[in-house]
């Protein structure tokens, strides 16, 4: 059967906005639609994060326990439908199953059934003036940017849920030297210069040259045998592949207190847009699907312009239209990325239309590119 139902994607972030769990929101007509998709992904469900499963709009109801949740799998259950009789009789069901509970859009005077553990409660400061004493750890959702989360934290909140952390950043300024450092490292590799020159610009930073290491000798990377050199990288790898392993570096250079939020983002659509496009283009162009995606990020982890970082590259065209211009063949893919970023599915389901990708293709890429981007995280 067709899947009907899709998926988007929020990070759940402590008050060091450090990740804690990922949340996926179904969108779906019926809860049947979910339970289908969410069995369909247990071969590749993430594993490093508790996983928050939103079911939008719909209400809760004993069908839900035809999902062979996974044990870091935990079932949001709305405020307003707790009084409804099929949340009801889901409630013991799930606690007799072992399966945590998330309660989301709490107030103050919403009546709790008793024996429930609410491990964690989504609430919206947006409409009470600080955090309300709540059942479980409390995080706000709903915020517009860095400085409300910073708000929200005062005032008592636990954490949050969301994507506040794109927005209300500093503004952008010039590159610092040891991202510099990396750029020129990118530009060497991308015009296949000397191994030995490449490695004495390494040894100039050995917090680099150990990175680039532990990235290429991770689980997300796949190899058979462990890399111990640059030199042993480009013998097994090639300039193609370690091309991205740097970028994913870049990436990651950020010392920014919000940065790992904002590196899984920038790696998870990476990956995305590398697997959504691989049918789509010629397999020379996946590693710059990744590069776009990853990048797409960059002014706000480095503090700089777009414009002055593509300055400093000498990218394809391909790359640059999409980063700088929204534009180019890549362009649609980045759009699609980003739509899985929304408590509102509507575009994403419209963007995947267009490309003419069913929704279980798109729900796994999702659910694989971040799988990969949790991967690298400490």
């Amino acid at each position: 059967m067709t899947q009907t139902t899709i998926l988007t994607r929020e990070p759940v972030v402590n008050k060091k906005r450090a990740i804690t769990a990922n949340r996926l929101i179904a969108h779906a007509p019926n809860i049947a639609s979910v339970v289908e998709t969410l069995n369909s992904l247990g071969d590749i469900w993430p594993t490093h994060h508790t996983v928050f499963i939103s079911l939008a709009r719909l209400v809760p109801t004993p069908e839900l326990m035809k999902w062979q949740a996974p044990s870091n799998a935990m079932i949001e259950i709305p405020a307003q439908a707790l009084a409804h009789p099929q949340t009801q009789a889901l409630l013991p069901l799930l606690r007799e199953a072992g399966i945590s509970m998330c309660l989301s859009w709490y107030a103050p005077g919403v009546s709790l059934p008793p024996e429930c553990d609410w491990r964690f409660v989504l609430m919206d400061p947006r409409k009470q003036e600080s955090a309300p004493h709540s059942p479980g750890i409390g995080l706000a959702w709903g915020l517009a940017d860095v400085g409300a989360f910073q708000e929200a934290v005062k005032s008592g909140y636990d954490g949050a849920s969301g994507w506040f952390f794109l927005h209300g950043n500093p503004p952008a300024k010039e590159l610092t030297p040891g991202h510099a450092q990396l750029v020129r490292l990118l530009n060497l590799v991308r015009n296949n210069a000397d191994i030995k020159e490449i490695e004495g610009l390494l040894k100039q930073d050995v917090a680099i040259s150990y990175k680039l290491l532990r990235y290429i000798n991770s689980a997300g990377f796949g190899l058979m045998c462990e890399i111990q050199s640059f030199r042993h990288a480009v013998s097994i790898l090639g300039y193609d592949a370690l091309n991205k392993w740097l970028s994913l570096l870049l990436v990651t250079a950020s010392r920014d207190p919000g940065a790992p939020a904002m590196m899984q983002t920038s790696i998870a659509r990476g990956r995305f847009m590398e697997l959504v496009g691989a049918s789509y283009f010629d397999k020379s162009e996946h590693d710059n699907l990744f590069i776009t995606g990853a990048f797409s990020l960059l002014p706000i982890l480095l503090g700089a312009s777009m414009q002055s970082i593509l300055e400093e590259m000498h990218l394809p065209d391909s790359v640059t239209d999409a980063l700088l211009h929204g534009e180019g063949g890549f362009a649609p893919f980045l759009r699609l990325a980003q739509a899985t970023e929304s408590f509102d599915g509507a575009t994403l389901r419209s963007l995947a239309e267009e490309l003419q990708l069913p929704a279980e293709q798109v729900n796994r890429h999702l659910v694989t590119a971040l799988a990969f981007a949790d991967s690298f995280q400490n």
